[in-house]
C-alpha cells in the first residue's frame, strides 16, 4: 500500500491542522505544568519538554497524528531518578545519555518489536486512558483542583487516590467552576451531535475555551463566589524579563559523566520511554481514521533526538503520549503539522503572553478531556472486545484495571504480562492441528506440527500421541514447520520407535527437514493399490466416495502428495470404481469426492448418457480392471439436459437448431426421462418451474442410465448379481456441492 504523505502546508489541510494545533495546545499546557510538578522538577521543564516534543519531535516524526511530550508514565523514573542521583542538572545528563540510547535503537530497528503488541492490550490502553480522564478530570470539572497536575495514577502525592480524591471533591465544589465546566461538557456534546457544527473548520473545544475565559471575566465582575481563584486558572510562570526567562532553563552536569548511576538512569529512561513511546504510536495509528502507518523506528530516534535536546536545555524526558495525540486525533489533525504548531504555540505562550494563558479555567479544559475520554472509553468497545471471546477479552479488560489502578507503565506491561500467557497458554493446548483423515486405505491421523514446536509444546504433544487408539495410524506431519526444540525431537523418535510399536500404532513421518535425522517414511497408501482394491467390497467404495464428499464440501480435503502417487501408479493401476459424469465443467469427479491419482476410472460425455463407446469404457473398468463400482453421476442445472428438453418440447430438428450433426445420439438417450405433458412449463418461461423440471429430468436420466447399463452390458449384470459390483445413481447440486445418492431400478416413466 502506498504511503500517502502530504505536504505540511497544503491548502486542504493547513487550516484544520492549525486549529487542531491549538486545542491540543490548550490540553497541553496543563499538562506539561501538573507532569512536572508530580515529577519533582522545575515547572519550566515541562512546559520545556512540551515545546520540544513538539516542534523538534514533530518534525523529525514519521506520525501524522502523534503528539510528543512530557509523559505521566515517567513521573515515578523521574522523581525517583533525580533522587538518585542527587540533583536535577546530573538528572539532565542521564536524560542526554537515554536520548542517545534511543537513537541507537531506533538505528538497529528495534522499533519492529511493536509489531508483536497484542491488539487487546492496544485497545485496553486506549479505553484506560479513556477511563482515567473520565475519573481524573471530574473534580476538575466541578473546581476540585487539589490535582492540578493531572498524574494519571492511582495514587498520588498527597496522600490521596483517584477514588478518595471524589470524596474529597463533595466538600470542595467551586460554583463558577462547575458552571463553566457544565456549560462547556454540554456544548462539546452538542457540537458532536450537529453535523453542521461538527463539519465546521471551528473545533468545540476551541470555542469551550473562548467561552471558559469569556465567563471567568463575567464572574470576575459579579464577584462573591463566583469569582475564580488562581489555583482554578492555568499556571505558567511569568518571566519579568528575557533574563529571568533565560534563568529558568538548566543545563547538564557532565562532572557526573563518570558516575554509572547516570548510565543506569539514562538506559531506564530510554527503555521505558521506548516502550511507552511504541504503544502509544499503535494506539494513536488505530484512532487515526485514514489507517496511516507510523514508522516505529524511525520514531525512536525522533524522540532520541528530542530528549537529547530536552537534557541539554533542562527539560524533561518525553515520549509520544496518548491524551494529547486522541485530542489530536479527535479535532481533527490532518498532518504532523497539527503538532508542530501546538509545539510553536507553547514557546510562544511562554515567552509572549503567559499572563493571557493563564487566564483559562482549568475546568473547561477538564471539559475537552473528559468528552474525550469517552470516545475511547465508548461502550461500543467494550461490547466489541467482550464478543471477541475470553482470549481478547480477559487481557484487555486486566490492561484497562491495571492501568486504572496503578500507573500506564506497570499497567502496560501488566497487560503485556497477562496477553502472553494466554498466548503460552493457547500453545500449550494447541500446539498441532490434528485431523483424522479417511484415506482409502484406512483412517489417518493427520498431525500438523505448528511454524514453531518449542518444549513448551511438549506435554501437549505426548498427549496427543498417547490418545492415538491402539491399531491406528498416525501420521507426523512438519511440512510447514520452521523449528523444533531438541526435547520434542527426542518425543517424536521415541514414540515412533518405542511406544507406538507397543500399542500397535503404525506412524509415518512426513516434511522433517535433513538435520532433523527424521526421514520422510510413508507406511499407508493414500490411493489404490491392487492389495486394496482386492479386499475391499462395493459397500466400502460407496462409503468412501460419500466421505469424499463430505470432505470437499467442509473444506477439509486430505493433504495428498502427487509427486508419490505419480511415482508408485507410474507401472499400473488399479481404480476402485468407475464414474459416469457430465463434461459440465462445474463436476469434476476427482475433485467433488476429493480423490487422487489412481483412484478412479473416469468417463465424461454430456448428459451423463450411455453409448457404445461409453458403455465399452465402462465394462472394461468393472469386469477386467477389477473396479467395485459403477457410478452415474448427474446434477443439477444440465446444460445437456437444459437444450434437450428446449429442443424437444419445441418439437425442432436437433442439427437444425444448433448445427450439431451427432447431438441427436445425446438427446434420444434423454428423451424417455421427459414427460411431454409439461412442456408447458418451458413454454410459459416460468423459470423456477422450469429449473424445476430440468433437475427432474436430470434425475430420471440418471435412473435411466444406470438401469440401461444393467440392461445392456450382461458381463456388469453378472457381476452384480454375484455381489461383486454395484451399479448406482447420484446428483451433484451444483449449488452447494452436496452429493445424493439415488435408488437404482427406479422407474423411468412420467
Amino acid at each position: 500500500m502506498t504511503d500517502q504523505r502530504p505536504s505540511l502546508f497544503a491548502a486542504a489541510t493547513l487550516p484544520r491542522d492549525l486549529v487542531s494545533g491549538g486545542v491540543v495546545f490548550l490540553v497541553a499546557l496543563p499538562l506539561c505544568l501538573g507532569i512536572a510538578l508530580a515529577s519533582g522538577a522545575p515547572l519550566f521543564s515541562g512546559l520545556l519538554s512540551g515545546i520540544i516534543g513538539g516542534i523538534v519531535v514533530g518534525s523529525l516524526s514519521g506520525s501524522h497524528t502523534s503528539v510528543s511530550g512530557p509523559a505521566a508514565g515517567l513521573t515515578a523514573i523521574v522523581a525517583a531518578q533525580i533522587a538518585i542521583l542527587g540533583s536535577f542538572e546530573a538528572f539532565l545528563l542521564a536524560v542526554v545519555i537515554g536520548g542517545l540510547m534511543q537513537i541507537g535503537l531506533g538505528l538497529v530497528r528495534a522499533g519492529a518489536l511493536s509489531a508483536f503488541f497484542p491488539s487487546s492490550v492496544i485497545k485496553g490502553l486506549l479505553a484506560a486512558i479513556g477511563v482515567i480522564l473520565i475519573l481524573k478530570q471530574i473534580p476538575h470539572l466541578v473546581g476540585h483542583d487539589a490535582d492540578p497536575e493531572g498524574d494519571l495514577a492511582f495514587s498520588q502525592l498527597d496522600n490521596e487516590n483517584t477514588f478518595t480524591e471524589f470524596a474529597s471533591m463533595l466538600g470542595d465544589i467551586h460554583v463558577g467552576a462547575l458552571v463553566i465546566g457544565l456549560l462547556s461538557l454540554a456544548l462539546l456534546l452538542f457540537w458532536d451531535r450537529c453535523k453542521p457544527l461538527k463539519q465546521s473548520i471551528v473545533p468545540g473545544p476551541l470555542v469551550v475555551v473562548l467561552l471558559g475565559v469569556a465567563l471567568n471575566f463575567l464572574f470576575h465582575k459579579i464577584g462573591g463566589p463566583w469569582v475564580i481563584g488562581v489555583k482554578h486558572l492555568v499556571q505558567i510562570p511569568v518571566a519579568e524579563s528575557a533574563s529571568e526567562l533565560a534563568g529558568f532553563l538548566r543545563y547538564p552536569d557532565f562532572s557526573a559523566v563518570l558516575n554509572p548511576a547516570v548510565y543506569i538512569g539514562g538506559a531506564t529512561i530510554a527503555i521505558v520511554a521506548s516502550l511507552e513511546t511504541l504503544l502509544n504510536l499503535e494506539a494513536v495509528d488505530k484512532l487515526d481514521p485514514q489507517r496511516r502507518d507510523s514508522k516505529p523506528s524511525r520514531e525512536l530516534v525522533a524522540q532520541g533526538i528530542g530528549n537529547v535536546v530536552a537534557g541539554f536545555v533542562g527539560g524533561l524526558p518525553m515520549t509520544s503520549v496518548i491524551i494529547r495525540s486522541s485530542v489530536n486525533v479527535n479535532v481533527g489533525a490532518k498532518t504532523k503539522m497539527s503538532a508542530v504548531f501546538h509545539g510553536v504555540l507553547l514557546a510562544v505562550a511562554v515567552v509572549l503572553f503567559p499572563t493571557y494563558m493563564n487566564m483559562i479555567p482549568i475546568s473547561a479544559l477538564a471539559a475537552i478531556l473528559l468528552a474525550t475520554g469517552f470516545k475511547l472509553a465508548s461502550p461500543t468497545l467494550f461490547r466489541q472486545m467482550w464478543n471477541e471471546g475470553r482470549y481478547q477479552f480477559i487481557p484487555f479488560i486486566v490492561t484497562v484495571l491495571a492501568i486504572v489502578f496503578t500507573d500506564l507503565l506497570s499497567g502496560i506491561l501488566i497487560g503485556l504480562a497477562i496477553s502472553l500467557l494466554f498466548i503460552l497458554n493457547s500453545n500449550l493446548r494447541r500446539p498441532i492441528r490434528r485431523i483424522v483423515e479417511t484415506h482409502v486405505g484406512g483412517d489417518i491421523m493427520h498431525i500438523e506440527l505448528a511454524h514453531q514446536v518449542s518444549f513448551l509444546n511438549r506435554a501437549a504433544l505426548d498427549k496427543v500421541f498417547m490418545e492415538a487408539p491402539r491399531d491406528s495410524h498416525v501420521l507426523i506431519d512438519a511440512t510447514d514447520t520452521d523449528y523444533i526444540d531438541p526435547d520434542v525431537l527426542s518425543l517424536i523418535r521415541d514414540f515412533k520407535d518405542k511406544t507406538a510399536a507397543v500399542h500397535g500404532v503404525k506412524v509415518s513421518l512426513k516434511g522433517f527437514r535433513s538435520k532433523y535425522q527424521l526421514h520422510d517414511e510413508i507406511q499407508f497408501a493414500d490411493y489404490s493399490t491392487r492389495e486394496l482394491q482386492d479386499r475391499v467390497t462395493p459397500e466400502q467404495v460407496l462409503a468412501f466416495l460419500r466421505e469424499g464428499n463430505r470432505r470437499f464440501r467442509t473444506g477439509q480435503r486430505l493433504t495428498r502428495d502427487f509427486g508419490r502417487q505419480l511415482e508408485a501408479t507410474k507401472e499400473g493401476q488399479n481404480p476402485l470404481a468407475v464414474i459416469l459424469s457430465c463434461i459440465d465443467s462445474r463436476v469434476p469427479a476427482e475433485l467433488v469426492f476429493d480423490l487422487g491419482l489412481g483412484d478412479i476410472f473416469s468417463v465424461r460425455v454430456a448428459g451423463n448418457v450411455i453409448g457404445t463407446k461409453s458403455l465399452g469404457s465402462i465394462e472394461y473398468g468393472a469386469t477386467v480392471a477389477g473396479a467395485k463400482l459403477i457410478l452415474v453421476l448427474g446434477h443439477t442445472r444440465c446444460g445437456a439436459v437444459t437444450s434437450a428438453v428446449e429442443l424437444l418440447c419445441s418439437d425442432q430438428d436437433t442439427e437444425q437448431a444448433t448445427g450439431c450433426s451427432h447431438l441427436h445420439a445425446i438427446i434420444s438417450e434423454i428423451e424417455p426421462c421427459l414427460d411431454r405433458e409439461k412442456c408447458w412449463i418451458p413454454k410459459q418461461k416460468d423459470e423456477q418451474q422450469t429449473k424445476k423440471l430440468i433437475d427432474e429430468v436430470a434425475e430420471r436420466n440418471v435412473h435411466h442410465t444406470v438401469n440401461a447399463i444393467l440392461d445392456r452390458s450382461e458381463g456388469i449384470r453378472r457381476a452384480v448379481d454375484e455381489g461383486r459390483l454395484l451399479v448406482v445413481g447420484a446428483m451433484y447440486d451444483v449449488v452447494t456441492g452436496n452429493i445424493e445418492f439415488l435408488n437404482d431400478r427406479v422407474p423411468t416413466g412420467g
